[in-house]
């Protein structure tokens, strides 16, 4: 499968909100097309994250990669969170999650991050698989909690 990935702008949004209301979907969350139009077009006025997008040689979206950047205050170092990772179904296995993975990195390095990090449901072997065939690091000495106010 020919595509190619290239870091999304505010014009790209109607590719864009579709990918991550299925993004969404896959994670248990209603269909809303309104509002993954109105988050993502927030985050790119405000400056707040990184998307890279993929698309196949007709232009139709195959998949994103959404960073957030954080710091770590221990190694007093820019890193990068890689939130989400979409590809369509019908695109899957084909290498784009690969690509975007690939394209992360590239991004993060070129903006002077020393590392990033991501987490996937415990039961997404596949991404995990990925995610490891890639050179991904399991961390197994912290366990990561959530506070939900």
């Amino acid at each position: 499968m020919s595509f190619q990935i290239r870091q999304a702008t505010i014009l790209d949004l109607d590719t864009l909100a579709p990918l991550f209301d299925g993004y969404r979907q896959f994670y248990g969350q209603p269909a809303d097309l309104a509002r993954a139009h109105a988050f993502l077009a927030e985050r790119v006025h405000q400056h707040e994250s990184l998307i890279l997008l993929a698309r196949d040689e007709h232009g139709e979206g195959l998949g994103f990669t959404q960073l957030y950047p954080l710091f770590s205050s221990v190694r007093t170092v820019r890193i990068w969170l890689l939130n989400d990772l979409f590809v369509v179904p019908s695109a899957r296995r084909q290498g784009v999650a690969a690509g975007l993975l690939d394209a992360a990195a590239e991004q993060a390095r070129a903006l002077g991050a020393a590392s990033l990090s991501l987490s996937t449901a415990l039961d997404n072997a596949p991404a995990q698989a990925l995610y490891e065939s890639k050179g991904w690091q399991r961390d197994w000495q912290f366990c990561e909690y959530s506070l939900i106010l």
